[in-house]
């Protein structure tokens, strides 16, 4: 990039939620998703266990253990997930550690598409748009859905490059 060329807002404030990624311990994903109301920053929130509890790092993963029916080829499986269940989302600390009047009409950007339950309560807490960059198949259908229902602007910046020291490798 040109050194007199400056980022757009997109790019500006999905760097910051990459930065904001950067403080989760959780050895399975880190995940930052900021509040933006016009141009201005509001709030950030990354995932992790709630404050004073021991995360991830120090104590393990809490998984818990799911099957689930997929359709593949046109033929159901059963597939075992596992996910867990230590962390709060950071969608849901920002919603956590933020006002419900600086959402209203507010924009979120976040690093991964929201799961369905984040989608849910993004959907009631009165913001208008989810910036996200890395997808998450295994909601996306319904969560799309959803967000085209109930008028909330959707969309993924699918070229987008995060900072490189923003980038962590976890555990998939």
């Amino acid at each position: 990039m040109n050194p007199d060329q400056r980022k757009d807002w997109d790019t500006y404030f999905m760097d910051i939620a990459y930065m904001v990624s950067t403080r989760s311990r959780c050895s399975r994903r880190h995940v930052g998703a900021v509040l933006v109301q016009g141009k201005k920053l509001l709030g950030t929130a990354y995932n992790g266990a709630p404050s004073g509890v021991p995360d991830c790092s120090e104590a393990g993963c809490m998984i818990a253990e799911e099957y689930e029916v997929v359709i593949e080829n046109g033929e159901e499986k059963m597939v075992k997930k596992q996910r867990c269940v230590r962390t709060i989302h950071a969608e849901q600390n920002l919603l956590l550690f933020t006002d419900r009047i600086d959402r209203e009409g507010s924009s979120v950007y976040v690093t991964d598409e929201p799961c369905w339950t984040c989608a849910n309560m993004l959907a009631n807490s009165g913001i208008t748009e989810i910036v996200f960059h890395r997808p998450y198949p295994k909601d996306s259908g319904k969560v799309t859905a959803m967000m085209k229902q109930k008028g909330i602007r959707f969309r993924r910046l699918e070229s987008y490059q995060p900072p490189p020291e923003t980038v962590v490798r976890v555990e998939e």
